[in-house]
């Protein structure tokens, strides 16, 4: 099947759609962080080095970028909130992925953050995409979560 996903520059346009329609964990996830859907996304827009819009058939369905925590040390957080239709296309983002983690570390050299200890999905994502996850569960806004991290050894 040929991948039906496109990327874009990410736009706050891009919010509503995504918003109104986020997976229910992602949903947890902001919620977890103090943040409606609406206001993680904007939020993590505005102060991203770098992010995209995932769209299938030319309708938003995830966005994700990196925003640097330190320019001098070069770390910096991931983050990817989207709908259960671009998880219907979790191949295409496998097979993205390396080029997209690759952009990430344009601006950072370590990529580091929490993913829900419920989401499996990302969690499988994250390991195949090369990041170490760790096994001790943190619980932030009552929700347990894993940190993530890579890091990009020049």
């Amino acid at each position: 099947m040929i991948s039906r996903i496109r990327l874009e520059l990410a736009r706050t346009k891009h919010v509503g759609s995504v918003a109104r329609r986020m997976r229910s964990i992602d949903a947890r996830e902001c919620a977890a962080f103090g943040h409606t859907p609406k206001a993680a996304l904007r939020e993590a827009i505005l102060n991203s080095a770098q992010a995209w819009t995932a769209f299938v058939d030319d309708r938003p369905e995830a966005i994700f970028g990196v925003v640097v925590n330190s320019a001098l040390t070069g770390a910096g957080a991931p983050w990817f909130l989207g709908t259960d239709v671009v998880w219907g296309h979790a191949r295409a983002l496998l097979t993205m992925g390396p080029a997209i983690i690759s952009r990430l570390h344009d601006s950072s050299e370590c990529l580091a953050g929490y993913v829900s200890c419920e989401n499996a999905p990302a969690i499988r994502m994250l390991r195949r995409w090369g990041f170490d996850i760790d096994d001790d569960r943190l619980r932030i806004g009552g929700v347990p979560f894993y940190r993530f991290e890579k890091v990009r050894y020049v």
